[in-house]
């Protein structure tokens, strides 16, 4: 019924119309990922500097305007999170004991210790884990700080082992333990801002929706009546 109403009306408000609920449709698409798939998060603290940026004049940042990522909030209900990723998540009660955080504050931080790992930090700073030395390019030598050194840890299961990169600047599982796996929200696979420090798997998958979304409407177009 809906369709033969459309054709009764002149093309331009055909055209019109159609636009109107291409993007309707698109904004829709938009808020159900941000919901279920993916959502922004912007950096607040220099904890994980120099790899993600907070904005100056906040200690320890290094940049004008704070980094603004995308995290994956699906990703968790098909595989485990993997050492080395970069993870949001709800702040655990004992964060805020620590004076780490507010209650619903969300952190960003890097994975290093699975479900029974024993972590340990060495005197030079460096990270072992179950006895074996962790490779982090990521971690500069002159972040890695001397609060916990000749400290270790054992992570239980179903917790994880979360650290910031500026390790001189972080408060994370080193002052108030491991995060549980109902307290992680998604991985971190991009940056969308600012401008400079645009992922560049965020340009391809933002060219490639473009074109679908542009190819769609033209079929629909090349489909409806003059």
């Amino acid at each position: 019924m809906l369709k033969r109403t459309f054709a009764r009306l002149p093309r331009p408000w055909r055209v019109a119309l159609d636009w109107i609920v291409t993007i309707a449709a698109a904004v829709g698409l938009v808020l159900a990922i941000k919901a279920w798939v993916v959502n922004p998060y912007r950096i607040p603290s220099s904890s994980m500097e120099p790899t993600l940026h907070c904005a100056r004049p906040a200690p320890g940042c290094l940049a004008r305007f704070s980094d603004r990522v995308l995290a994956n909030r699906f990703i968790y209900h098909l595989r485990n999170p993997r050492r080395g990723e970069i993870i949001v998540f709800h702040a655990p009660p004992a964060a805020a004991r620590a004076g780490c955080a507010e209650r619903g504050d969300t952190f960003v931080k890097r994975l290093i210790g699975l479900p029974g790992d024993r972590v340990r930090e060495d005197a030079r700073g460096a990270i072992w884990i179950d006895g074996r030395g962790l490779k982090e390019p990521y971690v500069e030598r002159s972040r890695t700080g001397d609060g916990y050194r000749g400290r270790s840890w054992r992570v239980p299961a179903h917790e994880y082992f979360m650290v910031g990169d500026n390790r001189d600047h972080s408060c994370d599982s080193r002052a108030w333990g491991p995060v549980p796996r109902r307290s992680l929200i998604g991985e971190v696979f991009s940056t969308y801002w600012p401008p400079g420090r645009i992922s560049t798997n965020l340009l391809v998958a933002a060219g490639i929706v473009v074109l679908l979304a542009l190819a769609a409407a033209y079929v629909r177009r090349r489909r409806q009546p003059d």
